[in-house]
């Protein structure tokens, strides 16, 4: 069953393109359920993060998973070449490439592979992935391990969380004095606030829709938490802002940004927006004392750091390109086990009625030799009789093919003469 891949990602088409394509974690299993409902799509699995939205199938028909995507997101004909599809051996690269963060923003980050692990629990979990899909994302895992391990692709990690920070440094000198207020409480904030916390951060304020979440990353980065609601409120107090929620509105208005500005007395505030769809509403950076920076500005932040990974890099793909012909090899197989099983069944119900037409001979008193000789004789002859039959009819028939098969099958014992 062939594999394919329809995705937009941050190469392809900038961020007011991709929040429209982004799936909420709410929308995903409805969109699976729907994917998986179409005709010739069989399996189903969605990536959506902040830099792509991939749907990755195993079916016969990727056509109605392309009409299915631009029909609900309402895409028009320019918004099309936003888009990618990859069939086989290329989906098969791109989704071990995407593991291993060589197709990220950041090159080698490691999120993304944490972000494909959640995505494939999902969707396994409700049953939307089959043997195409498992067997694919059970060989990503491994071979997104083995680059970790074999190359320097991960090493002097770097990520969007530490791209902001860095990036936050060349406006402020140090960060002793100044506050942050982190909006959202996921895996890149909780990374943010760590390396916050390494440079020296005065002040930390986390604010998220869940109080909870807010105070389990506030405790451990000795911060302090706050609601979604309370953000207006603590705006004026914070130097630093980094946002990355799921919200599909803005959370920072420019109006309250505004009001924040005149509180802070032309006082600069830095803004870093990671999350898509946008929490910042972009009319932001017109403020003269704003900085104010999305998911694609911070690629310019860190094209120091891919020069140093691009050798690792060059390895991990050397791995890739192994691995995808050793899939390709293992996906193979799977259309002979079904043939393996049915010649293996149809040889034991053969064996069973053999063994127990040899037993009722016993019983009846025939010599062991006797029933030997019938057991070897009967076996042998079911066992070849269909296999000699075809063969007879291809030889008749000048089937070559069948013939050379067969050679292959059982080997040929003339050439033993």
């Amino acid at each position: 069953m062939p594999l394919f891949v329809l995705g937009i990602n941050h190469q392809t088409a900038p961020v007011e393109i991709r929040e429209r394509v982004a799936f909420a974690p709410r929308d995903i299993i409805p969109a699976l359920e729907a994917l998986t409902g179409l005709e010739g799509v069989d399996e189903a699995l969605i990536v959506s993060t902040c830099n792509r939205t991939e749907i990755y199938c195993a079916g016969n028909d990727h056509g109605q998973a392309i009409g299915w995507l631009h029909d609900r997101l309402e895409l028009n004909e320019r918004d099309h070449n936003f888009t990618y599809l990859k069939q086989q051996n290329d989906s098969v690269q791109h989704c071990f490439a995407v593991a291993a963060g060589l197709d990220s923003m950041i090159l080698g980050e490691p999120q993304i592979l944490g972000q494909m692990k959640d995505a494939y629990r999902a969707a396994h979990a409700g049953s939307f992935t089959g043997p195409q899909l498992n067997r694919l994302f059970q060989q990503v895992f491994r071979v997104a391990k083995r680059i970790r391990t074999e190359t320097a692709i991960g090493r002097s990690a770097v990520s969007a969380a530490s791209a902001a920070v860095a990036l936050a440094r060349q406006i402020f000198a140090g960060f002793e004095r100044h506050t942050a207020l982190l909006i959202g409480a996921g895996e890149i904030i909780d990374l943010t606030a760590k390396h916050l916390k390494t440079q020296n951060l005065g002040r930390m304020i986390i604010a998220n829709r869940s109080l909870h979440r807010a105070r389990r990353i506030a405790v451990e980065h000795k911060g302090f938490a706050i609601g979604l609601d309370e953000v207006d409120t603590h705006l004026p107090e914070a130097d630093l802002v980094i946002s990355c929620t799921a919200s599909p509105n803005h959370v920072v208005t420019s109006a309250a940004v505004k009001t924040a500005l005149d509180k802070r007395r032309r006082k600069p505030m830095f803004i870093v927006d990671l999350a898509v769809p946008r929490d910042v509403e972009p009319a932001t950076a017109e403020f003269e004392d704003v900085y104010l920076y999305t998911v694609d500005d911070l690629r310019n932040a860190i094209e120091a750091n891919i020069d140093a990974r691009k050798e690792a890099a060059l390895e991990a793909h050397n791995i890739i390109h192994d691995e995808v012909a050793s899939f390709e090899s293992t996906l193979s197989t799977l259309g002979a086990v079904p043939v393996i099983r049915g010649i293996r069944d149809a040889a034991a119900r053969i064996r069973d009625e053999t063994v127990d037409q040899a037993r009722r001979m016993l019983d009846n008193g025939r010599p062991a030799e006797e029933v030997l000789e019938f057991l070897g004789s009967t076996l042998t002859n079911r066992l070849l009789h269909r296999p000699s039959s075809q063969l007879r009819q291809a030889g008749e028939d000048g089937d070559a093919h069948l013939m050379e098969a067969a050679t292959r099958l059982f080997g040929d014992d003339t050439s033993r003469k």
